[in-house]
């Protein structure tokens, strides 16, 4: 008797259970030329990356308002081909918070694909934030909820990270190196805001871990702090591989269009890692998810659900890691367990 085959997201988890699907890469920009380029080159490579346009420190001072409005433009345009373009407002003390908030959401709110929360001092900030951005879609008649992100750059936001990605309207947590490392008041000297001296300092190691336990505990997505040195770029490929392989984080911010592409390599499974992936994964479908046992490079090895988690979310990774241009995963593979992304 022939058994239906089963997809492995259905074989392999609960019924609601979070998986982390954001593009690997979310780049900030904040002027209209660069915000225009970025939306081209998105468009050009595929969503391998999110955009977001920046209204707190991309806004000049006193013009937040038209600065919303141009961005609300950009969210609407023909150019936001694939709907993952956000927006980062003030924080929410700021005067203008509830104003950007509320003319984000009236007129881009349908399509926004986030809101960023930036400087939260505490878990009740981001909730403040999340309110607000629920009332301003009440208010406007936007039934979609808006996923929200915030970063995690102050002592008071560190200390509730593991209640703050617990929030349910929480989508992604980010690490703000450059407000964490200044809010120690010179104790934390200048090299651990560069590309190597973060990931050696004790109390920004320490922020980083927190930051990814708690969001893996949550089923949300870390979200890597950025590498300033974008002219350096086997730093940043450095960094990006042990934010990804070591850190545990999902995806990381580019602040100049040349970082987009080696985060993305950085971020994808090698060939063998995603060759392995698709036998594991193929031989446990074929013997409907019961354990197996597979040879790899000369050993057997047993394999059960727990390790067929790990290898479909390698796949998972390869097909967000794909670009318009190519991918490593084969056809065959992308339209048996990702058609509605095969191009």
């Amino acid at each position: 008797m022939n058994r239906p085959v089963v997809h492995p997201k259905v074989a392999l988890f609960d019924a609601g259970e979070a998986t982390s699907l954001l593009p690997v890469c979310d780049h900030y920009c904040g002027v209209e030329a660069r915000m225009a380029k970025s939306l081209e080159l998105q468009r050009e490579l595929g969503p391998v990356f999110d955009v977001t346009l920046d209204a707190e420190d991309g806004a000049p001072v006193g013009g937040e308002i038209d600065h919303c409005l141009l961005i609300a433009e950009f969210v609407n345009s023909a150019a936001n081909q694939f709907g993952r373009v956000g927006a980062r407002v003030q924080t929410v003390d700021h005067p203008q918070f509830e104003t950007m908030v509320d003319l984000l959401v009236a007129r881009a709110g349908q399509r926004l694909a986030y809101l960023m929360l930036p400087k939260p001092m505490s878990l009740a900030d981001v909730q403040r934030g999340i309110a607000a951005i629920d009332a301003a879609a009440a208010r406007h008649g936007i039934t979609r909820q808006i996923p929200v992100h915030t970063l995690i750059e102050t002592h008071g936001a560190l200390r509730d990270v593991f209640a703050i990605a617990a929030l349910p309207r929480i989508e992604s947590l980010s690490f703000g190196l450059m407000d964490f490392v200044s809010g120690h008041r010179g104790a934390i000297p200048q090299t651990a805001m560069g590309a190597k001296g973060q990931f050696e300092h004790p109390l920004v190691v320490r922020a980083k871990l927190e930051i990814a336990a708690a969001c893996h505990t949550a089923g949300k997505t870390p979200s890597h702090c950025v590498v300033t040195e974008f002219k350096n770029r086997k730093a940043l490929e450095e960094a990006a591989t042990r934010a990804c392989r070591q850190f545990g984080y999902t995806r990381m911010w580019s602040i100049h269009p040349d970082q987009i592409r080696p985060i993305v390599d950085a971020f994808a499974p090698s060939s063998a890692e995603v060759d392995l992936a698709i036998e594991i994964v193929q031989a446990a479908q074929s013997a409907d998810w019961a354990p197996i046992r597979h040879s790899h490079n000369g050993q057997d090895q047993l394999h059960d659900r727990a390790s067929y988690r790990y290898f479909w979310h390698v796949l998972e990774r390869a097909n967000r890691t794909s670009f318009a241009h190519g991918s490593q995963l084969p056809a065959e593979v992308r339209a048996a367990y990702f058609a509605d992304t095969v191009a």
